[in-house]
């Protein structure tokens, strides 16, 4: 302000000089121009550079609507204003491509589910470079990384936990279908891994298939019945760690028992909490969910994205905030999203504790 007033008070100095003006002091009338001029001056560059906080997921899926719920009411309870978008497609190259668009528009805050676990980085240094925070929420990028955070469900942990759950159910011994979705996706990776580690645990229990590469409810439901006529009597449990596998589980299963009965117990847990998914426990198709914390991966990371606007910087040694998962079974159907809701204040209630510092 005060560079931009002296700059105004010499242009003023200098213009009386060349109209031939003596150089008296300016009048008062001239320096409230001057302070008018420096105001708008001032206004003009704050408006150039708005605060803009984006919410960027990389195409439609029924997740992504849950985390956008969550945004919503970021915004609503916070009143701060959200960019809210979703992208054509899986690839890199097109988040890449989106992302920039809206760094150019202005933007000074991301909250991203990254396509690729390492092709993303190079986007977030571009970024970060610009000096905008950027924040993962679902899932988590390959080290080093210049995102601040990552705000999402230990997903590893959930599919090693799911896969216990019907290993016990089972009796410590059978054979399992591992169901995931696509492999390109690093929270796809981390499940299949957690569902091998906990799988080698128990050496009367084996992987009879693994089925992937499923994007939709109608490929979920194919391959699935697929893989059951191929292994026909032999599958004792299946886990499903997608959200369209679980689904399509669900609508194939209810099949298979209609037409062969329910002689054959298989055992099945899926993840996330569809009206579907919900019903298919009450009525015992499904055994078991994962219900993660979608809307909690919205609010904290645009809260986090809030803070760190305001000042705060981020605590050495954090990064990783786990958002949470339950597992639902008839007997918690009622209360699950309390306890999920529960843990969303907890951590929202520890920020300035645990993750950041001003």
């Amino acid at each position: 302000m005060k560079k931009i007033f002296s700059v105004l008070l010499t242009g003023m100095m200098v213009l009386s000089l060349l109209t031939g003006c003596t150089s008296e002091e300016p009048t008062s009338t001239d320096t409230a121009k001057t302070k008018e001029v420096a105001q708008e001056t001032q206004e003009t560059d704050s408006k150039a550079k708005p605060s803009k906080i984006v919410w960027y997921a990389p195409a439609p899926h029924p997740y992504f609507d849950e985390v956008k719920m969550g945004v919503e009411q970021f915004v609503k309870e916070q009143g701060i204003e959200v960019d809210m978008q979703i992208g054509p497609d899986w690839t890199q190259a097109s988040q890449n491509e989106k992302v920039e668009a809206l760094a150019a528009q202005g933007m000074t805050a991301l909250s991203i589910y990254p396509c690729d676990a390492s092709g993303a980085n190079g986007l977030y240094e571009e970024l970060t470079a610009r000096g905008i925070h950027v924040i993962n929420f679902g899932t988590d990028t390959g080290k080093p990384t210049t995102a601040s955070f990552a705000v999402a469900t230990d997903v590893q942990q959930a599919a090693y936990d799911a896969t216990e759950v019907v290993i016990h159910m089972m009796g410590k011994k059978g054979n399992i279908l591992n169901v995931l979705e696509v492999l390109e996706d690093p929270n796809t990776t981390l499940r299949k891994k957690g569902v091998e580690e906990c799988v080698a645990k128990y050496p009367d229990v084996k992987i009879i298939q693994e089925v992937a590469g499923i994007k939709t409810l109608e490929e979920g439901v194919d391959k699935i019945e697929s893989a059951l006529s191929a292994n026909a009597g032999q599958v004792d449990g299946i886990v499903c760690t997608g959200f369209n596998t679980t689904v399509a589980m669900v609508q194939t299963l209810s099949d298979y028992y209609e037409k062969q009965g329910k002689d054959k117990k298989i055992y099945t847990v899926g993840i996330d909490t569809d009206p579907n998914v919900i019903k298919a426990i009450q009525d015992g198709t499904l055994d078991a969910t994962i219900a993660q914390n979608p809307k909690g991966h919205g609010y904290i990371s645009c809260m986090m994205l809030k803070l760190l606007g305001e000042g705060y910087t981020v605590k050495e040694g954090q990064y990783f905030i786990n958002s949470g998962s339950v597992v639902v079974n008839k007997d918690n159907l009622t209360t699950y999203e309390s306890d999920i809701n529960k843990v969303t204040q907890g951590i929202l209630n520890t920020l300035g504790e645990i993750y950041l510092t001003k």
